[in-house]
């Protein structure tokens, strides 16, 4: 695994759960750094989404008119291959 990158920032935060994680022994830079990681993750996942919105209902629109592709293959519920 490549070795990450790490730079010094400085964070306001709530005094009480900062002192709550001091007393559990909790690494505030870790749960920050995993949260932040995550958020960075969720922000570049709904920009991607919006920016093909689109293309998306052009899909959507198409197999609406024209059905899927596969599916007189495929096997998920829905193909002309599902049974129950």
């Amino acid at each position: 695994m490549a070795a990450t990158t790490k730079r010094k920032t400085s964070l306001t935060l709530d005094a009480a759960a900062l002192d709550g994680a001091r007393e559990l022994g909790i690494n505030v830079s870790a749960v920050a750094d995993a949260a932040l990681i995550k958020a960075v993750a969720d922000a570049r996942r709904k920009t991607w989404l919006a920016e093909n919105a689109g293309a998306f209902a052009a899909q959507s629109d198409w197999h609406a008119r024209h059905g899927h592709p596969l599916a007189d293959i495929m096997t998920a519920p829905g193909g002309s291959s599902w049974t129950t």
